[in-house]
């Protein structure tokens, strides 16, 4: 700390003795004010706080030892170091100096060299003082204030917008998969990952705004007199910043993606720490959504309202359907080792868009598309570079046995057009907004709700499931025909026909839910169409792959 940064306070009612200190200090390179009495070393105190007050025993009004009393008891943003000057220093009047909250005490005839070398001495206090302070109140890892740090200095803005009707908003940040970073390259590597997201984070603040490190692989930013679009739209800046990173981990280069949530405090949030929990909420909803997104809280009490006011109809139409009565299986996938020539082979060959990509284990660890693979192609060495390069690694997905319900509003709030269904972490199944669609109108049509005002609507489950039964026996006669006659290129017709056969079951499947609770069917249609069926299956036409789908589905 140099001494023109030090501030020192002389509160005196000699003048005599006041401008002598004032001179000594000041020709030494201390910047100097000076009190007549108690009650202006008050408040000089408070306006802008020194490091060092010199204040005389025997002042008017308040004297020193009660100023030192009221310096202890303040909030103040330094510790200040205080001196009383007497006129005649006894052990008893030292003894009492010091319990009052004195730092030093000495006579008032002091000279020059003996009261440079008092504050020489305060001053390493106060170093001390400052670098305790700075840990206590800033995260060891990142040098972002803490928080606690973060609530207290909530709580001044939190004043602040009160009394003057400004908005204050706060951004829950969290890196996105950070435990994978950790299981992976070590938990030094995880330390650096953090530091850097720290650093990124803090060149796009204003400097009256505050990042924190809230815990962990979190961060809470507070953003006073900023709304919450201009909040969200910061956030998006920062979420784009950080994923343009590229951190040094040994001989590799780590990219991560983060998700945040944002919220405005509002007449009727109570404290800074509801704020912190809105903006939380808004965070999970980010996260479940797929990470790497911006979520506002207003737009999730808005979609929740609005979901609020549809849950029941949602209920009775997908009932306790879970995904894995709902999914496509997953035709193939692809290993993170595997090369992009590979890839496009394999889109190709199954004539399908996007794929899952799996680890060694057998584990979803992200999803490529066709897009992903174009995006590339004209890079000359596209063939060679592996999938793990340009695979979306934010890939939402759901447990077999999460409710339909749960996906439906899901897809129905974010751009994504399709999800994974895993279980035990390894990809099953897809589900997307086709297949939802698919289920809506069949299980309409079994709840009779688009045909219900016309005479014959009773029948419509039995005329669906023998149309529906007639393309599926079609189709699996066209696959056996054609593994028969021995025609080139099998292998997509193959895998085309069994993806056409799933979606045909799974229209089965929702067309048969209240199939007991429908009219017999005409005895000249379905009977004829289930024995074809039943025939095709028995004499081997589908085959093992018809019924293990059946099975499957």
């Amino acid at each position: 700390m140099s001494q023109s940064r030090t501030k020192v306070l002389i509160a005196d009612g000699d003048p005599t003795t006041a401008r002598k200190l004032a001179r000594w200090l000041k020709l030494a390179g201390f910047s100097v004010d000076c009190a007549a009495n108690g009650l202006d070393a008050r408040q000089a105190v408070r306006c802008e706080c020194p490091e060092v007050v010199i204040a005389e025993w025997e002042m008017p009004g308040v004297d020193g030892m009660h100023l030192a009393e009221w310096i202890r008891e303040q909030e103040l943003p330094n510790y200040v170091f205080t001196i009383l000057l007497s006129a005649q220093v006894r052990h008893e009047a030292t003894i009492a100096g010091l319990e009052a909250g004195a730092d030093d005490v000495l006579c008032k005839l002091v000279n020059k060299s003996e009261l440079l070398a008092r504050i020489q001495a305060g001053k390493r206090v106060l170093e001390l003082e400052r670098k305790l302070n700075r840990l206590a109140r800033h995260d060891a890892l990142t040098g972002l204030a803490t928080q606690r740090t973060f609530y207290e200095r909530a709580h001044q803005e939190w004043e602040r917008a009160t009394r003057h009707r400004i908005p204050l908003s706060c951004v829950m940040i969290d890196i996105d998969f950070f435990k994978r970073v950790n299981d992976t390259h070590g938990h030094s590597a995880g330390d650096e990952v953090i530091r850097q997201v720290a650093d990124c984070l803090s060149r796009q603040t204003r400097p009256h705004d505050l990042v924190s490190r809230y815990g962990g692989e979190e961060f809470c930013v507070l953003l006073p007199e900023t709304n919450e679009v201009d909040a969200a739209a910061w956030a998006e800046r920062a979420r784009r910043e950080v994923s343009q990173l590229r951190i040094p981990v040994g001989k590799e280069e780590l990219s991560v993606t983060v998700s945040c949530g944002v919220a405005q405090r509002l007449d009727d949030t109570p404290a800074p720490a509801e704020l912190v929990n809105l903006a939380d909420q808004a965070l999970l909803v980010a996260k479940n959504a797929g990470r790497d997104r911006v979520v506002a809280y207003r737009a999730v009490e808005d979609m929740a309202q609005m979901e609020s006011a549809s849950e029941m109809g949602a209920s009775r139409l997908f009932g306790q359907l879970a995904a894995r009565d709902a999914m496509t299986s997953v035709a193939a996938c692809l290993h993170e080792g595997d090369s992009l020539e590979a890839a496009s082979k394999m889109f190709l060959r199954l004539r399908i868009n996007s794929m899952p990509v799996v680890d060694a284990d057998g584990r979803l660890v992200g999803l490529i598309s066709e897009k992903d693979v174009m995006g590339v192609g004209l890079s000359p060495d596209w063939a060679s570079r592996r999938v793990a390069d340009v695979m979306k690694r934010n890939v939402v997905s759901y447990d077999v046995d999460t409710p339909v319900q749960q996906i439906h509003q899901l897809l129905c709030r974010i751009s994504i057009r399709q999800v994974v269904i895993v279980a035990d972490g390894r990809p099953v199944g897809m589900l997307g907004r086709g297949g939802l669609l698919r289920w809506f109108s069949n299980l309409l049509v079994c709840q009779r709700v688009d045909r219900s005002d016309k005479p014959d609507a009773t029948s419509s489950v039995h005329d669906q499931l023998a149309s529906t039964a007639g393309q599926l026996v079609q189709v699996a006669t066209d696959l056996k025909q054609s593994v028969v006659d021995g025609r080139s290129g099998q292998i997509p017709r193959i895998v085309g026909g069994a993806s056409r056969m799933q979606e045909l079951i799974n229209d089965l499947l929702a067309c048969s839910r209240e199939l007991d609770d429908a009219p017999s069917p005409n005895p000249a249609a379905s009977p004829t169409v289930s024995k074809g069926l039943a025939a095709l299956i028995a004499d081997g036409g589908v085959g093992g792959n018809a019924a293990q789908l059946g099975k499957h589905e």
